[in-house]
């Protein structure tokens, strides 16, 4: 009961892979989730700043307040930190990155191979007669 021989579970290369992806995935969203929430909060603090204290009234672009850019521009970070988090580790993520690893050493290996035939390296190397002298 207090040994210190507890067993522990064991977790193979496999399933300690998975739990990493997952670790890692989950972590992307956790961070997805809060870029959102601090986007949400920024956006309403610029437009209290603007339009409450008169920060910036002053300043706009073809008769647009600075905060509606700074919003947008937020927001399409925000956009791209979406598709970086949903379509890109979907599409390019792990598994694709290990169909292209296996791909490309297939590929090398074929280049060596076809090198080596254009070089003659198939035929076998005869055996050298060793200096006996060497041995010892």
């Amino acid at each position: 009961m207090f040994s210190k021989n507890k067993e522990l579970p064991h977790i193979d290369a496999e399933q300690r892979e998975l739990f990493e992806n997952a670790r890692v995935r989950i972590l992307e969203k956790k961070r997805l989730f809060f870029h959102f929430i601090f986007f949400l909060s920024g956006a309403i603090f610029f437009i209290i700043l603007n339009l409450v204290f008169g920060f910036g009234k002053d300043i706009q672009l073809f008769d647009v307040d600075w905060f509606v850019y700074a919003v947008f521009l937020w927001a399409f970070v925000l956009l791209i930190h979406t598709g970086k988090v949903f379509l890109f580790s979907t599409f390019m993520g792990k598994q694709w990155t290990d169909r292209q690893m296996l791909k490309l050493v297939a590929k090398q290996k074929a280049q060596i191979e076809k090198m080596e035939r254009e070089m003659g390296f198939n035929q076998s190397i005869p055996n050298l007669p060793q200096d006996k002298s060497l041995d010892s």
